[in-house]
C-alpha cells in the first residue's frame, strides 16, 4: 500500500477497537473500510489470528456496519449495529455458532456496552427523553416533537454544547440487562422495546432489565463506566453540575437497587477511566487536578479498594500523564499508557510497591487487552510512520509482533527525530518527514505543523492531518513538540504557563531555524499550518513574523477576549487563564488579533461551521479583519463539519485546497480551485 494519491490513503483499513475473549482464545477487531459507492467508512468485525500468521476472518457483513465488540463469558460476541433498526444503533449478539440476532434496542439508540466477566450481565448506555417512564413513552415524546416541528432545547445548566453538538433534549442513561435476557435473541431477533412476549423493555424495570439512572440530567454525558465481574456494581464517571465545566466524581451503582455511592470526589478536579480488577476488589482510575491561571493541570493514577473504601495514589508522578488503566491477569499490577517523547508508551505499575516499569519503547498504543496467561497483551499500535494495527506484546521480552491485517506502508519519504535547544536550555524535539527526492541538490520546501491541545504531542498516526500526503507532493513536514507539549515532564508545561503563545512561538521558531539550516531543506520556501491550538499558534505567528510564504490555519482562536464564553467548555478556559474580570490583560495580551496591523502573509482559513469547541465566530472575525486589512486570504468553510473534517468527500476537498494554496505560494504555480468548489 502506498500513498501516491488520496484514494490510496482512503483505501487503508482503519483498526478502531479490539476485544479479547475471557479465555484468551479469540481476538476480534472492529475495522473500518472505505465504501466507495456509499462514500463513507463502514466498520465490520473481524476475528484475528492471535499468532499473526493467518488472515483475519470477517464475522459481520451489514451495509450499516458494526462496532464496539465485547465478549460474553460463554464466548458469544455482543456488538452495536444500526442494521434492521428504525431507532438507531441496537445491541446484537453473535453466538459461538449461529447467526447474529438483535437482543436490545431503544428509541434513542444504544451507544456503549460493558459486560460482567463472570455473571455475563450487560450494561449499556442509551439516550432517553426527560420524563419518559418507559420506551413507549420515550418514543411518543420523540414523535410528538418531530410531528410538531419542534427542535427547541431548554437549558438550565452550563455547558450547553460538547465538541460539535448541542446537548439535549435527551439524556444518557445506564441500562442493565441480565445475562439470561441476552439469549432471548437466539432463534430470531427480539426487540427489547417490544415489552411482553419475549424480550423485555429496557426502561420498564421488570423481567431482569432496569434503568439504573432514571433521572441523570447531564451526569452521564460522555459516559465512562465499567462493571464488576459479578455484575452487581457499575463503576461510572458521574458529572456534577459546575458552571461551564462539569466536575466528574466516581460512583458505584448497585445493579439490583440502583443505589449510588461516591467513591472519589474532589473540588479541584475530576475522575476518569475506571477499570475494575479481575477479582472485583479494586478499581483503578485517573484523576485530573484542575489547572489554574498560575499552574498547569496534573494527571495521576489512583487505586480504590471497594471492600474498605480506601483510595490511594498508584502513580502520582507529576511528570507523567497516565491514562487507560488495565489490570494484569493476576491483579498485581496496572498497565497504563502515557505520552513519552513523541510516543504513547505502555507502562506497568506494581500495586504493592508503586514501582513503574516500561513495557514498550516505540509507538502509540491503545485498546490494551490483557491475556489470561499473564504473559502477553494485545493492543492497537500506531506510529508517525505506521497506521493503527493490532499487535501482541510479550511481557517478558517486550517484543511487539504485528498481527494481520497490518499492511506495510510504502511511505513516500523518510522519518527522522530532530531536536534543538531553546534559549532557556530546554531540549525541543520534533519529527521530520522528508520526501524521497529531498537532497542538497534538490532541497525540499518545508511545512511547519503545529499540534493542537496544547496539552498534547505529535505521537502517532493521524487520518486527518497526515504528513505523508504532503510528502507525496514533495514537501518536508516538521512536527515539533514545543512548550505545553506532553511527554517531556511537568517542566515543559510549567515553563510556558504564564507566557503561553509567546514561549510556544519561540520554541517553534528555534526548531524551524535548526531544520532550515539543513542542506536538504529549502529555507526560502516555508509555510506554517495548524488546527485548534495549532491554528491559534498560526494566527499568532501571522502577527510575529513574515518568514513564511503562506499560512494555513484551521479552527483557531483569533480574539481571545471574546472566545472563552462562547466555547462549549467556558469553565475550562476560564480556569486556565483565570477569570477575565480579574485578569483582563491576560486575555488581551494573548490575542492574535492584537497584531492584525503587522500581518502580511497570505492566509488560508479553514473551519467546520458546527464546531463548538472553537466557535465559528473566531474564523468569521479573522477573515473579515484580514479582508479589510487587504491581506491575501481565503476561507474554506465546511457547513456540515465540526472541529474535525471527517467525511471522506470533505477530507478530499480539504487536501485539494491545501495543496493548491501551497502550490501557489511555495511552488509559484497558478492558483487552481478544486473542481467541486
Amino acid at each position: 500500500m502506498d500513498y501516491s494519491t488520496f484514494d490510496d490513503f482512503l483505501a487503508v483499513p482503519r483498526v478502531n477497537s479490539l476485544a479479547l475473549s475471557l479465555d484468551g482464545s479469540r481476538l476480534v477487531a472492529a475495522i473500518a473500510k472505505y465504501d466507495k459507492e456509499a462514500n463513507k467508512l463502514v466498520s465490520a468485525l473481524y476475528e484475528l489470528d492471535a499468532d499473526g500468521s493467518a488472515e483475519p476472518r470477517r464475522l459481520t457483513h451489514s451495509a450499516e456496519g458494526e462496532s464496539q465488540p465485547v465478549f460474553e463469558p460463554d464466548g458469544s460476541l455482543l456488538f452495536v449495529s444500526s442494521r434492521s433498526s428504525d431507532d438507531g444503533p441496537a445491541l446484537w449478539r453473535l453466538p459461538v455458532s449461529g447467526e447474529a440476532a438483535k437482543v436490545a434496542s431503544t428509541p434513542g439508540g444504544i451507544s456503549a456496552i460493558r459486560v460482567a466477566a463472570d455473571a455475563g450481565t450487560a450494561v449499556v448506555t442509551t439516550s432517553v427523553m426527560p420524563g419518559a417512564k418507559d420506551a413507549a413513552e420515550d418514543k411518543e415524546l420523540r414523535k410528538a416533537r418531530k410531528d410538531a416541528g419542534v427542535s427547541a432545547i431548554l437549558h438550565t445548566t452550563s455547558p450547553v454544547r460538547f465538541w460539535d453538538s448541542e446537548l439535549g433534549p435527551d439524556e444518557t442513561h445506564l441500562q442493565v440487562v441480565a445475562g439470561k435476557n441476552l439469549r432471548a435473541g437466539e432463534g430470531g431477533a427480539k426487540d427489547l422495546t417490544a415489552g411482553e412476549g419475549g424480550a423485555k423493555d429496557l426502561t420498564a424495570g421488570d423481567g431482569g432489565t432496569k434503568d439504573l439512572t432514571p433521572a441523570p440530567g447531564r451526569a452521564l454525558d460522555d459516559a465512562e463506566f465499567t462493571v464488576t465481574p459479578d455484575g452487581r456494581t457499575v463503576i461510572a464517571k458521574w458529572q456534577l453540575d459546575r458552571v461551564g465545566w462539569p466536575r466528574p466524581v466516581l460512583v458505584a451503582i448497585d445493579t439490583e437497587t440502583g443505589e449510588r455511592r461516591t467513591l472519589a470526589d474532589a473540588e479541584d478536579g475530576g475522575f476518569y477511566e475506571p477499570a475494575v480488577s479481575h477479582d472485583g476488589r479494586f478499581v483503578a482510575f485517573t484523576r485530573w487536578q484542575d489547572q489554574k491561571h498560575d499552574r498547569p493541570p496534573t494527571v495521576s493514577l489512583l487505586l480504590a479498594d471497594l471492600q474498605t473504601g480506601e483510595t490511594r495514589d498508584l502513580v502520582a508522578d507529576p511528570d507523567g500523564w497516565p491514562e487507560a488503566p488495565a489490570f494484569s491477569a493476576d491483579d498485581r499490577s496496572v498497565f497504563f499508557i502515557a505520552f513519552d517523547h513523541g510516543h504513547r508508551s505502555l507502562f506497568r505499575a506494581d500495586i504493592a510497591t508503586g514501582e513503574v516499569s516500561r513495557v514498550t519503547t516505540e509507538g502509540s498504543f491503545s485498546a490494551v487487552q490483557v491475556a489470561p496467561d499473564n504473559a502477553s497483551l494485545f493492543a492497537i499500535r500506531a506510529a508517525t510512520d505506521a497506521p493503527a494495527h493490532p499487535v501482541r506484546i510479550d511481557l517478558a521480552s517486550g517484543a511487539v509482533t504485528r498481527l494481520l491485517p497490518a499492511p506495510e506502508a510504502e511511505l513516500p519519504g523518510t522519518l527522522e527525530r530532530v531536536e534543538t535547544t531553546a534559549a532557556d536550555g530546554t531540549t525541543i524535539e520534533a519529527w521530520l518527514i522528508l520526501p524521497r527526492n529531498a537532497s542538497p541538490a534538490e532541497p525540499a520546501p518545508l511545512l511547519l505543523w503545529v499540534h493542537g491541545g496544547p496539552l498534547s504531542s505529535w505521537a502517532g498516526w493521524s487520518w486527518r492531518w497526515n504528513p505523508w500526503l504532503m510528502a507525496t507532493k514533495g514537501y518536508a513536514v516538521l512536527m515539533p513538540d514545543p512548550a505545553l507539549s506532553l511527554g517531556y515532564g511537568a517542566q515543559m508545561l510549567e515553563r510556558a504557563w504564564d507566557r503561553w503563545a509567546a514561549l510556544v512561538h519561540e520554541d517553534l521558531m528555534e526548531i524551524t531555524d535548526a531544520v532550515v539550516a539543513r542542506p536538504d531543506i529549502d529555507a526560502d520556501r516555508t509555510a506554517a499550518m495548524g488546527a485548534s491550538f495549532g491554528g491559534y499558534m498560526v494566527n499568532w505567528i501571522a502577527g510575529q513574523t513574515d518568514r513564511f510564504k503562506c499560512l494555513i490555519t484551521m479552527a483557531g482562536k483569533w480574539n481571545t477576549e471574546n472566545f472563552w464564553a462562547t466555547s462549549d467548555m467556558p469553565g475550562y478556559f476560564r480556569a486556565e487563564w483565570g477569570p477575565q474580570e480579574e485578569f483582563p490583560d491576560r486575555y488581551a495580551e494573548r490575542s492574535p488579533r492584537r497584531f492584525l496591523d503587522r500581518i502580511t502573509t497570505p492566509t488560508l482559513i479553514i473551519h467546520g461551521t458546527l464546531d463548538q469547541r472553537v466557535p465559528i465566530n473566531q474564523t468569521l472575525h479573522m477573515f473579515t479583519d484580514l479582508q479589510l486589512a487587504g491581506v491575501e486570504s481565503a476561507y474554506l468553510s465546511f457547513p456540515d463539519e465540526g472541529h474535525w473534517i471527517l467525511k471522506p468527500g470533505n477530507a478530499r476537498t480539504w487536501h485539494e485546497t491545501v495543496w493548491s494554496w501551497l502550490a501557489k505560494h511555495l511552488d509559484k504555480q497558478e492558483w487552481t480551485k478544486p473542481p467541486l468548489l
